[in-house]
């Protein structure tokens, strides 16, 4: 039996209103991905993604009536977001398919550096003996694909590869999925500090501990205003985006510690250089930056 496909690109802020309305025309199935990055399978409903441009679509089993449909979607909308116009819906037809065997397939276990690898969890890690993250892509903001998670799980497991991460301390400044300070905890930190500002992160992050056995007591989960100022740790990742670097430049700056290190990243290729400038005026001395995929991941140290 074909299926009916409706697909938008709304921003995250519409999201939920626009999946609400799918859901009272009777969608079987509704589906968020990230227009650059991960997808979420069923998420949970009231549930709004951290991305910039969101792609949700809604799967319906009957064929009936589509045109009805989206002037009905496009009333409703009118009637909550008086003068806002309502999201271009796309519809397609779809072969009968296992929707759920066929997502789970877009997955692969990723090797990042030498030590570590990001692992779906229904799928056997490649290397036993190496250093497993096990990830699902369900409420998840990073999993390793997008090349600025990428390039700060490398730069972790390099600082492991030359013994800098053992019994250290980390934070990790908008810690999305927990990705980075779990991987950090598994490559060898003691413990680590996380921060966001959205509690749907922080409930990921403490997932996502669980499922990879980092217990409480060396996961901290804060909201930024928890985590006092000042505070010195030799491991500091930032994995945001380049206004929010720059505005908070004298916050993250100050948690890095004398000798400490720091990796930023979430910064486009042409905003390299003023992230660079702000992180310089703290008083940190700044690499070179890595470049992929036109994100930049930058490095810097504290001098002791």
């Amino acid at each position: 039996m074909p299926w009916l496909q409706l697909r938008a690109h709304v921003a995250p802020e519409q999201a939920e209103l626009l999946e609400e309305l799918l859901l009272e025309e009777g969608a079987t199935a509704i589906g968020l991905q990230d227009a650059e990055d991960d997808p979420v399978f069923e998420p949970d409903r009231g549930t709004t993604p951290l991305w910039q441009e969101t792609i949700l679509t809604g799967l319906y089993d009957d064929l009936e009536g589509i045109d009805a449909m989206l002037s009905r979607i496009e009333g409703a909308w009118a009637e909550q977001v008086p003068g806002e116009p309502c999201p271009t819906i796309e519809y397609e037809l779809l072969a009968d398919r296992d929707w759920e065997r066929e997502w789970m397939d877009d997955f692969a276990p990723l090797k990042m550096g030498q030590k570590l690898w990001i692992v779906p969890s229904w799928i056997e890690p490649p290397e036993a003996n190496a250093v497993n993250l096990i990830l699902d892509p369900g409420l998840a903001f990073g999993t390793g694909t997008h090349a600025t998670t990428a390039l700060c799980l490398e730069w972790l497991d390099s600082l492991a590869v030359e013994g800098e991460l053992d019994g250290q301390t980390v934070l990790d400044v908008g810690c999305g999925s927990g990705i980075l300070a779990i991987a950090a905890l598994r490559l060898g930190a003691v413990r680590a500090d996380a921060t966001d500002i959205d509690p749907q992160a922080l409930q990921a992050s403490r997932d996502n501990a669980e499922r990879n056995q980092v217990t409480a007591d060396r996961l901290s989960l804060f909201y930024p205003e928890q985590l006092a100022p000042g505070n010195g740790y030799p491991v500091v990742t930032a994995n945001i985006l380049a206004g929010p670097l720059v505005e908070l430049a004298p916050t993250i700056a100050g948690y890095v510690a004398p000798k400490g290190l720091i990796a930023l990243s979430g910064i486009l290729a042409n905003q390299a250089a003023e992230v660079m400038k702000a992180y310089e005026a703290q008083g940190l001395i700044v690499d070179e930056p890595v470049l992929r995929e036109g994100w930049v991941r930058l490095t810097a140290r504290r001098p002791g």
